[in-house]
């Protein structure tokens, strides 16, 4: 882990689209995970290895991993893929 002090540095130069940035930016094998993304979705990430720049999940949504609040109802998300040109899409929901 290295903490920035600009992210939106970081994140420019791997080409997270802005409507996928969240909290949290890391760099696994050759892709980019954006936010409080599923291990399982990782996990079919790194099997499948699609021609994709990496996947994230926009915001915090409750009920994403590390997101969850006692009592309350997890949210439905969902998990997007992007391309290095920012095009985006749905690679996995969650809580539907």
């Amino acid at each position: 882990m290295t903490d920035v002090d600009d992210i939106a540095a970081i994140k420019m130069k791997y080409g997270v689209p802005p409507r996928v940035g969240s909290c949290h930016t890391a760099l696994v094998g050759n892709y980019v995970l954006e936010g409080h993304v599923p291990a399982e979705d990782i996990q079919r990430l790194l099997k499948e290895r699609p021609d994709i720049a990496g996947i994230g999940v926009s915001g915090m949504p409750i009920g994403s991993p590390g997101m969850e609040v006692a009592g309350m109802k997890p949210t439905a998300y969902d998990v997007l893929a992007f391309d290095k040109t920012g095009k985006t899409r749905v690679f996995a929901s969650h809580g539907r």
